[in-house]
């Protein structure tokens, strides 16, 4: 059994979101370069440069690595932290959607296209117009529409952006105030461009308030992910300093969104991330942790495990080992 066992030794990985096309699951995670440097709040500590993409025919074969897909040395627009990334797939074509440092320092998000799901990917001279922030989750919809989730606070920089304007000033809310939003955008046809403002998913407690800063068991900080089950849509984040994968779910892709528990507990490391996808009639959960370094933030290890529903839709939380 591979489950929550590491699926991938010979490179370091994080942040895998999972995919099935052609049959097969593809996994496109984060490659942590291992460098032993200490970590920040700002998370200097993940200096990854590229990506490598792995296929797995089935759950009980372990994942083969494709050969590297994309290099931040190939993205003109590229200085630094090739973080999380995503792909979505539409007529044949693949769209890896990525977030980066830009030549001031600033965090966008980029595309580069394949005609294979594994790559590599050719990357699109500049980043998404009126995009910033980190962790892209590009979600197809029903229709045809696709969406872009994102935004990662702290050194993803969400925290800085109101009305997506960036302020330096600007403070992670705590106490009372309600917490920093993730946030969506309906993507252009040919999903290289935001079609619309970037908007807050707004995540509800019990009694329909917006989740407040001080709620740090439930509130969002970053790796946000999309899915839809039974016409019900799920939008799943890390709490990041409570290490939390937590689920919500609503009746619009938009939402507002309704807190219904946990997905994972935390693992061991300090970053929890993660992605869900049905295969096979099946649902699993892959997320990361830092089994293979014994705990160092910056050298992490892939992972996946079985997820269950009940009957009225809440999710059974996993733990990671």
């Amino acid at each position: 059994m591979l489950e929550k066992k590491p699926l991938i030794t010979h490179i370091y990985t994080a942040d895998p979101s999972a995919h099935v096309f052609n049959g097969k699951i593809y996994i496109y995670p984060s490659h942590d370069k291992g460098i032993d440097v200490e970590s920040n709040d700002n998370g200097d500590q993940y200096q990854m440069e590229d990506y490598h993409v792995f296929e797995m025919p089935d759950t009980e074969t372990l994942p083969r690595d494709c050969g590297l897909a994309l290099h931040q040395d190939d993205v003109k627009w590229v200085s630094s932290q090739l973080w999380a990334p995503d792909c979505a797939e539409k007529d044949g074509k693949y769209y890896l959607i990525f977030p980066a440092r830009d030549k001031k320092n600033f965090f966008r998000l980029g595309i580069a296209t394949s005609d294979k799901p594994e790559g590599p990917f050719k990357p699109e001279d500049e980043p998404i117009k009126g995009s910033y922030s980190i962790d892209p989750c590009m979600f197809k919809d029903d229709d045809g529409e696709y969406y872009t989730a994102f935004g990662g606070i702290w050194g993803g920089q969400l925290d800085k952006y109101r009305n997506n304007v960036y302020d330096e000033k600007n403070k992670e809310p705590e106490g009372d105030t309600p917490a920093v939003c993730g946030k969506i955008a309906k993507m252009t046809a040919d999903l290289k461009q935001f079609a619309e403002e970037p908007r807050d998913i707004v995540v509800l407690d019990e009694n329909g308030e917006p989740l407040k800063g001080k709620d740090h068991d439930r509130r969002y900080f970053e790796a946000p992910w999309i899915f839809k089950r039974n016409g019900k849509y799920y939008f799943t984040y890390s709490t990041g300093d409570t290490h939390f994968i937590i689920w919500t779910v609503a009746d619009n892709v938009y939402g507002p969104y309704t807190y219904g528990g946990k997905v994972l507990t935390p693992p061991l490391g300090w970053t929890t991330h993660h992605s869900i996808v049905e295969f096979k009639g099946k649902w699993y959960l892959f997320y990361h942790d830092c089994e293979l370094s014994g705990g160092v933030n910056q050298k992490r290890n892939v992972k996946f495990c079985s997820l269950e529903f009940r009957a009225d839709g809440s999710i059974v939380t996993q733990t990671p080992m």
